[in-house]
C-alpha cells in the first residue's frame, strides 16, 4: 500500500488526508501543535461521513481509519512515498521544515508543499534532495475542489514533475503544470485579477458587494463550473475563439488599458466594502458558513461525478 505523510493537520492537511485515504493510501498525520493533531482524526471522520451522504466515498469509517496520527515527524515520513507539507506561509518556516523533511524522508520520497504564495526555489535551494521538491498548490478544500497546481523550482527534476502529476491524478485530483515559477501561480493570479476589479467596481459605486457576488455565483460561476474562459469564448461566437477575438477584443483592449490599481486594497476602501458587506466576522459564523460551502461543493462534486465526461 502506498503511504502519504501529511505534515500540518489543519484544514488543508486534513483535506489532503481524505484525498489520499479515500484513494486507498495509508496516511500518517503530524503537526507540531498537539491539540490540532489530536482533534484531526475525529474531524476527518466527520467529513468522511458527509462525503458518504453524497455518495463520494463508499465506506466512511474505512477511509477515516486509514488516516492515523504519528508520534513524531520522523515516524510520519519514514515510510512515505509522498510528503504533503501544509505549514505556515513564511519562507523561513518552509526552509526549516524542508531541511527536516529532506533529512528524515526516504531518498525516493517526493516532497510537495501546499503553499499558495511561495515558490519552491525560495526554500529548497540548499537541500541535497532539492530535485525531488515542488509546490503542489491545492484549492480549499482539496477533497472537494480537485485542481492542484504543480510548480517546480528550476532544479526540480522532470521525473519529479511527471511522477507528481501521475500520483495526484491517481488519487482523484486534476493536476495542472505551471511551466515556470511565477508569483501566485495560476489560480491565484486569475482570482486576483477578478478580485481587484471587484474591489474597484464597488469602490467606484458601480455595484454593491452583494450584487457583485451574484454576478459571479449566478452568472460566470455557473459556466466556469464545467468550462474555462477559453472554452467560454470558443462557444460565445458562431465561428469560435477566432471569431470571438475579432468581434470583442477591441472592448477588452480598452479594459486592459485601465486595470484596477493596487490602491483598491487600501484600508479606507476595505472599510467601505466591509460596511457595505455587513458581515459579522464572527469566527463561529465563518466556520458554520464554511461547512455550508463544503456541503454545497460536495453536492456539486456528486452531480459532476454522475454526469458523462467531456464530449
Amino acid at each position: 500500500m502506498s503511504t502519504a505523510a501529511i505534515v500540518g493537520a489543519g484544514l488543508i492537511g486534513r483535506a489532503w488526508a481524505i484525498v489520499f485515504a479515500r484513494a486507498g493510501w495509508d496516511v500518517r498525520l503530524w503537526d507540531p501543535h498537539r491539540p490540532t493533531l489530536a482533534e484531526a482524526p475525529a474531524l476527518i471522520a466527520r467529513e468522511c461521513e458527509e462525503l458518504a451522504r453524497h455518495g463520494l466515498v463508499d465506506d466512511a469509517a474505512a477511509v477515516a481509519a486509514r488516516a492515523r496520527v504519528a508520534a513524531s515527524l520522523a515516524e510520519a515520513v519514514s515510510e512515505a512515498d509522498i510528503v504533503q507539507e501544509n505549514g505556515p506561509e513564511k519562507v523561513e518556516a518552509k526552509r526549516a521544515i524542508y531541511a527536516d523533511l529532506d533529512r528524515l524522508a526516504r531518498p525516493d520520497a517526493m516532497l510537495a508543499s501546499s503553499t499558495s504564495a511561495i515558490v519552491a526555489s525560495l526554500f529548497t535551494e540548499d537541500l541535497p534532495g532539492r530535485a525531488r521538491c515542488l509546490v503542489a498548490h491545492p484549492v480549499n478544500p482539496p477533497h472537494l475542489v480537485p485542481v492542484v497546481e504543480l510548480c517546480g523550482a528550476p532544479w526540480t527534476a522532470p521525473e519529479t514533475m511527471a511522477r507528481a502529476s501521475a500520483i495526484y491524478e491517481a488519487v482523484g485530483q486534476v493536476p495542472i503544470t505551471v511551466r515556470k515559477e511565477i508569483d501566485g501561480f495560476i489560480l491565484n493570479r486569475l482570482q486576483g485579477a477578478l478580485l481587484a476589479e471587484a474591489f474597484r467596481l464597488v469602490e467606484e459605486g458601480y455595484v454593491s458587494p452583494q450584487d457583485l457576488d451574484h454576478t459571479v455565483k449566478d452568472g460566470l460561476g455557473l459556466r466556469w463550473s464545467f468550462i474555462g474562459p477559453f472554452e467560454t469564448i470558443e462557444l460565445n461566437a458562431p465561428g469560435g475563439m477566432a471569431d470571438y477575438c475579432a468581434r470583442y477584443t477591441g472592448f477588452y483592449k480598452r479594459l486592459a488599458a485601465d486595470p484596477a490599481r493596487p490602491e483598491v486594497y487600501n484600508p479606507e476602501n476595505v472599510e467601505k466594502i466591509l460596511a457595505a458587506w455587513q458581515g459579522s466576522g464572527d469566527p463561529s459564523c465563518i466556520a458554520a458558513r464554511s461547512e455550508w460551502r463544503n456541503r454545497r461543493l460536495a453536492a456539486l462534486a456528486a452531480h459532476k461525478k454522475s454526469q458523462p465526461g467531456d464530449p
